[in-house]
């Protein structure tokens, strides 16, 4: 979790500015003319404003912060009126469709870390809209919806936006909102992070409105870039040059966009073949234990011996180190505990106070306030962990390259760093072994989400829509999967295992779907396409 004490004055601004270039080439392609008027709802110091001189257009700008809408306003800009308040309070009040062009770089900062009226003001955008609201949104969200909304019909918004706007589940309204509104969205998927200083990466947000409800919408194309080259091309001629794609792939996340349309079709087909299935389907999946309090009651072997816990001590894995392959046994839990990992999960009742040094660890707690902390202090007493009990499978949260589940042989507990699944259809085992396939990667790379870093992760609404083979048709081998997995490269591994269980599909097929996860893992990662 982060605290907005721990992050820095500029990140709570969302104060990254948008480089000349980029700013130039979204100018250009909104290209305003004589009597065209532009909004700017978060101008900053007004990186945007030289590319508007000469353009004779009338522009509206908004900047919360004083000295850097006194910088704006500085820039000598034609015809331009500098509001120094909160665009989102205006915009609540302004009449709808008045401006011909939206251009700018909207702040990103969390929900949590705005100001109360902000909150307020950013949720009755959405009410507005009849929007779905989620307190897990970003202040970008808003101030895209507002704009839209300001935008006339056939009128262009350009903006830098966060890359997640592709696939976060908080823009999901927004998504929605912006395929009903628009011909054409285009959004520029740049390699590299444009903004030095953040893991966040950034792409470019180009958005044509439609000039009547009836008008076709084309849907989404994403438009891959590498270097900052496109920059020199004709911004219109950027704009028309990806695919759209339109459906699912507007309705839902637009990760669906980065994948070829062959490659859609056989998704397509797997999604109607009863020998596939939803992992909802296949496995029920819950949360780990949640403590409140990881470091306290996660602890290694020297913790327990010291504070005399073994009475309470459970074996629990947690992290992708504690699991190297697919299984989870008594021998790799030991080989955990020699190398020091903290591989015990402390179930502490009552009767811990009964021993001096229990007191003692549970006083250790209390002088670090962990008893005061919001999941311990609704427990009474707050060291007893409730919903305590093992599954005979188990998930990371998070991945590097791709998901797996875990065989629990061991009946370890998990904390809410992974999940617990119980198998529905077939056994643990063909579970576990069907799982790790290239239709199952490529599923997750399609459902889950991404920060900064590049790991993968998956909630439970989105593992509970991922594709695999259906169960009962899997032979499992477990042992062999758990030996590629340690030994041999992902990719080599999802190839034989797609091959053992994708049998349904073709070889071709089956290579389709994996060169398409790879494409998505690497863009992940940043790495070159």
């Amino acid at each position: 979790m982060n605290f907005i004490a721990l992050e820095s004055e500029k990140k709570l601004r969302g104060g990254y500015y948008t480089p000349d270039d980029l700013a130039q080439f979204l100018t250009r392609w909104v290209a305003p003319t004589s009597g065209k008027h532009v909004l700017e709802p978060s101008c900053g110091d007004g990186a945007f404003f030289p590319s508007l001189l000469g353009t004779d257009a009338t522009v509206t700008a908004f900047e919360l912060a004083p000295e850097e809408a006194a910088k704006a306003a500085a820039r000598g800009i034609p015809d331009c009126t500098v509001h120094n308040r909160d665009f989102l309070s205006w915009a609540l009040q302004a009449k709808p469709c008045q401006f011909d062009a939206v251009i700018g770089n909207p702040p990103f900062i969390r929900y949590q870390y705005l100001p109360a009226d902000f909150q307020a003001n950013a949720e009755r955008v959405f009410d507005r809209l009849s929007c779905k609201f989620t307190k897990h949104t970003n202040a970008w969200v808003p101030f895209i919806l507002a704009s839209m909304e300001l935008l006339r019909p056939g009128g262009r918004l350009a903006m830098v936006v966060p890359s997640e706007i592709v696939h976060v589940m908080h823009a999901q309204s927004l998504r929605t909102y912006l395929g009903q509104q628009c011909r054409r969205i285009v959004i520029v998927d740049p390699q590299e992070i444009w903004f030095e200083g953040t893991l966040q990466g950034a792409v470019l947000l180009m958005a044509e409105k439609k000039k009547t409800p009836k008008v076709h919408g084309e849907g989404l194309g994403i438009h891959r870039v590498s270097g900052r080259g496109f920059l020199n091309e004709d911004p219109e001629a950027v704009f028309n040059k990806p695919q759209a794609i339109n459906g699912k792939t507007v309705q839902g996340k637009w990760t669906r966009a980065l994948v070829p349309t062959a490659t859609l079709a056989i998704l397509e087909a797997v999604e109607a073949d009863s020998r596939f299935c939803r992992f909802s389907d296949a496995a029920k999946v819950d949360v780990g234990i949640v403590t409140g309090a990881n470091k306290f009651f996660l602890v290694t072997d020297e913790v327990v011996k010291q504070n005399g816990l073994e009475k309470w001590a459970h074996p629990m894995f947690g992290r992708s180190d504690h699991c190297p392959g697919v299984i989870y046994d008594d021998a790799q839990h030991a080989r955990n505990a020699a190398t020091g990992k903290p591989t015990n999960f402390l179930w502490l009742d009552r009767s811990v106070e009964e021993s001096a040094k229990g007191r003692a660890y549970i006083a250790s707690g209390e002088s670090e306030d962990l008893h005061k902390r919001y999941k311990c202090r609704i427990r009474s007493p707050w060291y007893t962990v409730p919903s305590v009990h093992a599954t005979e499978v188990g998930m990371l949260k998070r991945s590097h390259d791709t998901p797996r589940l875990i065989l629990n042989r061991a009946s370890a507990y998990t904390t809410d760093t992974a999940y617990r699944i119980r198998a529905l259809r077939g056994t643990a085992d063909a579970l576990v072994f069907g799982f790790y396939n290239a239709l199952t990667a490529l599923s997750a790379e399609l459902e889950g989400r991404h920060y900064g870093g590049g790991v993968l992760e998956l909630v439970p609404s989105e593992i509970e829509k991922l594709l695999l083979p259906a169960p009962e048709a899997v032979v499992p081998d477990v042992e062999r999967l758990d030996r590629m997995v340690r030994e041999d490269s992902v990719a080599d591994t999802l190839e034989v295992q797609s091959e053992a269980v994708l049998g349904a599909l073709t070889k071709s097929e089956q290579m389709d779907l994996l060169g398409a996860w790879a494409t998505l893992r690497d863009r992940r990662h940043r790495l070159p396409a």
